[in-house]
């Protein structure tokens, strides 16, 4: 058995006749199925990057120092405190460190990985390319006596945008310690919050004075249009990083220099962080007036930079990828919910990360 036969096919190539017909509309297609941030990286960032621009040496897996004290920074300005340097590790965008993260800890083919019902693909995948088992649930009774190796916490979610309160994820990190269950929670959009207040799953209302077995997934892409950069860092347990560390040290998996300087920079910098969050506000009030206007109820979607969005034709909601097709008609791509799980299939999931101009184009469509 090859390794890419385990793992499923790459849902976004299932879009290709829709985007296709997107993309015959008078005025241009208007995506809003991926996310992709499409505005500027902050100057200070591209500063940054063009000042570390010599670097002719090897980088230390690790990281610099400033960089690491940057994202600690970062985090105490959310409320996580009392970490070491050596309780963070960058890492190249998050979607490999969420992929790699089960293999590179150890777990295999007698472990159970937990994911989110509706949940980023990239977690399963993670599973099963270490040939774990994997099951989607939120009810954690539903797992009976099941003491699973591993269990992916996504709050703000993609592609939902729910926020769990801190009640709820104390409650997650009190069941994955009686089990003995490593809890690794994605905070990407953390700061992407609209109507909710997400908290970290490191801050200690929620883990105490304690971050043994819980790792926190932090990325720049969103809140500082790095997407292109691939920057991410994990922190949390201090063994868990050490042993994600051992493991990058061996196969190379290194954050360039430069971009290391240019994360420290973003991290440092709010200004910027404030800017965008205003844009994606704007957008996103008037993508959600302009679907609730042409009939559409959405659920969720108090932070991240999604909408989670439904249709109802004749007392009932259509499945997805209808929807999905009603609005590549008007020109707009949006993703299947069930690109996501199952209990997507009546959902879909649009971003407002499109330019004003697209954004404002959506909107007169809907109209």
């Amino acid at each position: 058995m090859t390794v890419s036969s385990r793992l499923p096919d790459f849902p976004w190539d299932k879009l290709t006749a829709q985007a296709e017909r997107a993309r015959a509309h008078p005025d241009g297609i208007v995506d809003l199925s991926i996310g992709t941030p499409v505005d500027p990286t902050p100057e200070v960032v591209q500063e940054a990057l063009r000042a570390a621009a010599d670097a002719p040496g090897y980088p230390t897996t690790i990281g610099l120092a400033s960089t690491r004290q940057a994202a600690l920074d970062w985090m105490s300005s959310h409320g996580v405190t009392g970490l070491g340097l050596d309780q963070v590790l960058p890492a190249i965008g998050s979607k490999e460190l969420i992929a790699t993260l089960a293999v590179h800890l150890g777990i295999g083919a007698d472990d159970l990985v937990v994911v989110p019902e509706l949940a980023y693909p990239t977690y399963a995948v993670g599973a099963a390319l270490a040939g774990a088992r994997w099951v989607a649930r939120d009810s954690l009774t539903s797992l009976g006596p099941e003491r699973p190796a591993l269990l992916w916490l996504n709050s703000p979610s993609n592609p939902t945008g729910r926020v769990l309160p801190p009640e709820h994820l104390r409650k997650v990190v009190d069941w994955c310690r009686e089990r003995g269950t490593l809890l690794v929670s994605d905070e990407c959009y953390l700061e992407c919050a609209w109507e909710a207040e997400p908290v970290s799953v490191l801050h200690p209302s929620v883990c105490g004075d304690s971050v043994d077995g819980i790792l926190a997934v932090h990325s720049l892409s969103k809140r500082s249009n790095l997407a292109g950069y691939r920057c991410a860092f994990v922190a949390g347990d201090r063994r868990l990083v050490g042993e994600l560390l051992a493991v990058r040290k061996n196969l190379g998996l290194i954050m360039p220099g430069p971009q290391q300087v240019a994360m420290a920079a973003a991290l440092s910098d709010t200004a910027h962080a404030r800017e965008q969050h205003a844009r994606y506000a704007a957008r996103r009030t008037a993508l959600r007036a302009a679907l609730q206007g042409a009939g559409f109820e959405i659920d969720h979607s108090e932070a991240s930079l999604y909408l989670w969005a439904r249709r109802p034709v004749d007392g009932a909601d259509e499945s997805c990828w209808d929807t999905v097709d009603w609005l590549a008609e008007r020109g707009i791509l949006a993703a299947p919910g069930d690109f996501y799980g199952a209990t997507g299939a009546r959902h879909v999931r649009i971003a407002f990360t499109a330019t004003d101009e697209r954004v404002e184009s959506a909107v007169r469509r809907l109209a």
